[in-house]
């Protein structure tokens, strides 16, 4: 039986108050309630607040480059099917510097569970603007606001992801739910997370999205129909929409490998001489 015990990892490091507090106990609900162990899941994170998480639960974990959970995150999927992928980014991560791994890894469905803590805002280098600070957003890198954001719902949606969704870390029951379902889902799944900071974004905060936020589940809403996904997607202001935003079943990229068919890379037997044949051919 897995506990909680099993899960707890390092003393936090984040501002008291940060919203990262929430995903981290959201994630680790998700795990202990659908029976993971920590050995059966692999944490691969970038640079920055939210890249500190796998740090604070237990697990197996790769710490990747700024911006570049993904590629490292696919590769072990592909080495190791029977693993539980679960990549770690934060806004500027996720959709600024590793914003073509994302689009990519989107459209080949590859079989991984993308976690994007969303506060807006560069938390770990004191408050620069992000890709998805809202417009007008006043920071020392944008001292006349910010412009254009990203709309990472939108963006996944058209880039062919499976799985889109949205959490709000000030709501950790429907969150860990929603983390449950992106794990469960065969293909990628985008779990863009509305994370305040309390130190650095002082609009975007905890009461604000209390204010905004209602959960798809309570409306007759269908995630498998994407024109309604995109105009659920293009929702940001007075009302802001979370929960499943689009789900639909698609070919899985590591179903699609013929190396795979014979099980995990990681349990097949090397055969040396293959590869001496291999180069025999070049010679």
């Amino acid at each position: 039986m897995v506990t909680v015990s099993d899960y707890a990892g390092l003393k936090p490091a984040w501002c008291p108050g940060c919203g990262n507090f929430g995903i981290l106990e959201a994630l680790n609900r998700a795990l202990i309630e659908m029976e993971i162990e920590p050995h059966q899941v692999l944490l691969v994170s970038g640079i920055g607040q939210a890249g500190k998480l796998p740090h604070y639960t237990r697990g197996n974990v790769f710490n990747s480059l700024h911006g570049r959970p993904v590629p490292p995150a696919i590769g072990a999927k592909i080495a190791n099917s029977e693993l539980i992928v679960i990549a770690v980014s934060g806004d500027g991560d996720a959709y600024g510097e590793g914003g073509n791994h994302f689009l990519h890894a989107a459209r080949r469905n590859h079989d991984i569970t993308y976690l994007v803590h969303d506060n807006q805002v560069y938390g770990l280098t004191k408050g620069q603007a992000s890709p998805t600070s809202d417009v007008g957003f006043i920071t020392k890198t944008t001292p006349y606001g910010a412009t254009s954001p990203v709309n990472p719902i939108a963006l996944a949606i058209v880039s062919g992801a499976s799985f889109v969704g949205r959490g709000f870390a000030g709501d950790i029951d429907h969150l860990s739910h929603l983390i449950k379902k992106g794990i469960t889902h065969r293909g990628f799944a985008l779990i863009d997370i509305l994370q305040p900071c309390i130190s650095f974004n002082h609009k975007n905060t905890f009461q604000w999205y209390r204010e905004r936020v209602y959960k798809l589940e309570d409306e007759k809403y269908d995630p498998s129909d994407k024109k309604a996904a995109l105009e659920k997607a293009l929702i940001w202001g007075e009302e802001i929409p979370i929960g499943i935003i689009y789900e639909e079943n698609l070919p899985v990229y590591e179903d699609q490998l013929p190396a795979l068919s014979d099980g995990p890379l990681v349990k097949q037997k090397i055969a040396p001489r293959r590869v001496e044949k291999l180069l025999a051919e070049f010679m």
